[in-house]
């Protein structure tokens, strides 16, 4: 975890609604939420704020001590990391059914962690008009407090305690800096197993089945003194693959996780040609405006000779001439080999998505590119290039002012959007062209 501010970990049986109060403190969607078990397997992370004070929110699987089936103890360990890393245990019981075996089984667990831990009864929809909670002192954790994370009623009061409860925290160094990385890809490519080996640690949960991943997981580390927050994505299918329910739920959180992006690290199969929907993800994330790198994963399983990796990349850029300034590490999450080889290239397009150049020198190479280049006429007219800025970054947006815009053909638009690339080596970041209509009598002014 980040160092700095202190973090809250909601613990708890499988579908006492652990998700639903994530989701209610930090007031956005953050996590799927169904009505079957086990919807939530990994360890999701966010940073949450209440009355002022800012803390890490760490949403965590169902836990079942005493189940030994795969999922259910990769899940468990999860879990225990999570406590083990947390300042405060926020333990979600269920107040519709009352008191379960399993909640004393958790309770036991947690007094061992000697950490603080605040008892949540969850699912009391009809405060204030219940006791249930009551039940729970039981449990020997200190005053049960009632909430319903479905309506909000008693947030506010569980979360005074929870504020009450930690200990004062700064900003984390870096916080105002932080780089959020969402590592994309179809079903099965690697990446929880990617984002473990990146971080030194079984952060994720890893099985052979595809889809393990469902949520979108929220996962910091710091790097050369900056905080970098990995989301681990569920994989995109194609979209007529794509089952109605839990799995539409997980692709939507996939392409949410895209969107907040500030560059987007696709995972692909090496030891498989590149498919088409991995060229499809990598587009979703042009689009958005990540910046992208592309690792191809499982290269300790591809039999090589000295061009393997000079044609596996030739093949790419040329299936996807866009793709063509995106760099491309080849990576085995299996053995870590060159995984933080990634570190490098994701901080440089990071780093060039957010830069910008002067109007001066805008003006200067968008005049060198229309000299070597000129744009065709509009009827019999020349079109002009009058004048050029760059408004925006992250990604960087130049806006050019001409005669005639209407008449600049796409394919003189892409040579546009080259040339100022290469002039500058944005690798990695898509580029954003707007014209706008001025007339050449207006620039004579």
């Amino acid at each position: 975890m980040s160092a700095g501010l202190p973090t809250v970990a909601i613990i708890g049986r499988p579908n006492v609604g652990k998700s639903t109060l994530f989701n209610r403190i930090l007031g956005q969607r953050r996590a799927i939420v169904d009505d079957q078990p086990g919807v939530t397997r990994d360890r999701n992370f966010a940073l949450a704020e209440w009355t002022g004070r800012e803390f890490f929110l760490v949403d965590t699987g169902g836990l079942e001590p005493d189940v030994d089936e795969p999922m259910p103890s990769a899940v468990r360990k999860q879990v225990e990391a999570a406590i083990e890393e947390c300042d405060l245990l926020l333990f979600v019981v269920d107040g519709a059914l009352g008191p379960h075996p399993m909640d004393a089984r958790v309770a036991e667990l947690l007094r061992r962690s000697d950490k603080p831990v605040v008892l949540a009864v969850n699912k009391l929809d009809a405060l204030p008009n219940v006791v249930g909670h009551y039940d729970f002192w039981e449990l020997g954790l200190g005053e049960p407090l009632p909430v319903s994370a479905l309506t909000g009623k008693g947030s506010g009061d569980l979360l005074d305690v929870v504020v009450e409860r930690l200990e004062r925290g700064g900003v984390p160094e870096g916080a105002a800096d932080m780089l959020h990385v969402a590592v994309i890809g179809k079903p099965n490519v690697g990446k929880s197993s990617f984002i473990n080996r990146l971080l030194g640690e079984e952060r994720l949960v890893v099985s052979e089945t595809a889809g393990t991943t469902r949520d979108s997981i929220d996962t910091p580390m710091r790097y050369h003194g900056r905080t970098i927050i990995f989301v681990d994505t569920a994989g995109l299918r194609r979209q007529a693959r794509i089952d109605p329910g839990l799995e539409y739920y997980s692709a939507l959180r996939t392409e949410r996780a895209i969107e907040r992006a500030d560059v987007c690290l696709l995972l692909i199969d090496a030891t498989e040609p590149v498919h088409t929907q991995d060229l499809r993800i990598a587009e979703k994330a042009w689009k958005a405006g990540c910046g992208l790198v592309i690792a191809a994963n499982k290269w300790d399983l591809v039999a090589k000779d000295t061009m393997t990796a000079v044609e596996y990349e030739r093949s790419l850029r040329a299936r996807a001439p866009s793709l063509e300034s995106v760099p491309i590490v080849f990576t085995s999450a299996l053995t870590g080999q060159r995984v933080q080889k990634v570190m490098e290239p994701v901080l440089d397009v990071a780093a060039n998505r957010a830069r910008r150049i002067s109007t001066s020198d805008v003006n200067e190479a968008v005049a060198a590119l229309t000299a070597r280049v000129p744009p065709p006429h509009h009827r019999g007219m020349p079109v002009r290039f009058l004048y050029a800025t760059q408004p925006a970054v992250a990604p960087p947006t130049f806006v050019l002012f001409v005669n005639y815009p209407k008449a600049v053909p796409e394919h003189y638009i892409r040579y546009l959007r080259r040339g100022l690339r290469r002039r500058w080596e944005f690798s990695g970041t898509p580029i954003r062209l707007r014209l706008r209509e001025r007339s050449e009598r207006r620039k004579k002014k």
